[in-house]
């Protein structure tokens, strides 16, 4: 099987946005690079895109749905392909990249509710950020999905 006909991966993320407008966005601990981002993840099976959503939030930054608000979920979903160098390493050989359902959540809670020391930690670190700064945090093969992800729901946050 060719790497165009592997499916994509079902994902959901997260674009949590504090008080200020400045949106959460974390330090990856499995990367070499500085790579920063969004919280985000699969989507398990019997579970919709919003629950997947919450969860993740949950699982990468201790932040529970009881401390957000639900603001919108992305018009469409978005996708990107992994670079070859990625391309059969990530989940097993068993997707190209991710199609992804993404949500903007108002964080509702304190700085000190967010805690990457999760079970399952997936961040070194974290912070606030602007939007306009997201789309060059993230590793380049992302950043077209972010710089969209940014558009649709830069009038909301």
């Amino acid at each position: 099987m060719s790497d165009d006909n592997l499916p994509y991966r079902p994902c959901a993320g997260v674009m949590l946005a504090n008080r200020d407008g400045r949106v959460f966005v974390g330090q990856r601990l499995d990367s070499a690079e500085d790579a920063w981002q969004m919280p985000q993840g699969g989507i398990d099976p019997g579970e919709d895109a919003e629950e997947a959503a919450i969860r993740e939030l949950g699982e990468e930054t201790g932040v529970h749905g009881g401390l957000v608000e639900i603001i919108a979920r992305s018009k469409t979903e978005y996708f990107y392909d992994l670079p070859d160098h990625l391309m059969g390493k990530m989940w097993g050989g068993k997707y190209r990249g991710q199609r992804q359902h993404w949500f903007l959540m108002r964080f509702m809670g304190e700085d000190s509710d967010v805690d990457i020391a999760t079970r399952h930690q997936e961040f070194r670190a974290w912070r606030w950020a602007e939007l306009d700064e997201l789309e060059m945090l993230i590793v380049p093969f992302k950043r077209q999905l972010y710089r969209a992800v940014v558009e649709e729901f830069r009038p909301l946050v």
